[in-house]
C-alpha cells in the first residue's frame, strides 16, 4: 500500500527525509496534542512525537518524544498508519516527515523528562483535533485512528 504524501515541498528547496514517530493516548475520551510556541510564530497543535534518533526504532522514539514535550511516561502500544509531511521548521529547515502514527498502550504523569519549555500538553476531543491540528499528516491520522482503532477500543 501506498503512503499518502501530505504537504507540498517548498519551491527551491531540498526536504531532507526525516524519519519520525507520533502518537495518540487517549483520557476521557479525548487525545493528547502539544501546543507549540516559538517566537515570531502564532502557536500550533501537533501530535505529540517527532524524530528518530540514530539508534533509535518507532517505539523508543515515540516513548523519548512523548516524555520530552508532555512529561507523560508512556508505553508504546501498535503503529496504525504511515504517512509523510512536507514542512519548513522554524529555522527554516526543510523536511519530510517520513511518519510512523503509533497508538499508546498506558500512560503516567513524568515531568522529570518534560523538557521541551515551548511545549504544552492539551487535551481536546479527537473531532476538534481534526480542525486544528498543524499538519494534514496528523490530522489524516486522526481521523484514521478514529476509523480504525477507536471503534475496536471501544468494542465497536
Amino acid at each position: 500500500m501506498a503512503v499518502p504524501q501530505f504537504g507540498e515541498p517548498a519551491a527551491g528547496r531540498e526536504h531532507r527525509d526525516r524519519p519520525a514517530a507520533f502518537g495518540i493516548a487517549v483520557q476521557d475520551g479525548k487525545i493528547a496534542l502539544v501546543r507549540v510556541e516559538k517566537p515570531g510564530h502564532e502557536p500550533w497543535l501537533d501530535l505529540p512525537g517527532g524524530a528518530i534518533d540514530p539508534g533509535e526504532n518507532e517505539a523508543q522514539a515515540l516513548v523519548r518524544e512523548f516524555g520530552e514535550e508532555t512529561g507523560l511516561a508512556i508505553e508504546a502500544g501498535q503503529a496504525f498508519a504511515r504517512g509523510d509531511q512536507y514542512f519548513v521548521n522554524t529555522d527554516g529547515e526543510a523536511f519530510n516527515n517520513r511518519a510512523g502514527f503509533w497508538t499508546v498502550a498506558g500512560f503516567s504523569e513524568a515531568p522529570q523528562l518534560k523538557i521541551e519549555d515551548d511545549h504544552t500538553l492539551v487535551w481536546l476531543d479527537p473531532h476538534e483535533a481534526l480542525a486544528r491540528l498543524r499538519h494534514d499528516a496528523h490530522a489524516w491520522s486522526v481521523a484514521a485512528w478514529l476509523r480504525r482503532v477507536a471503534p475496536r477500543a471501544r468494542g465497536g
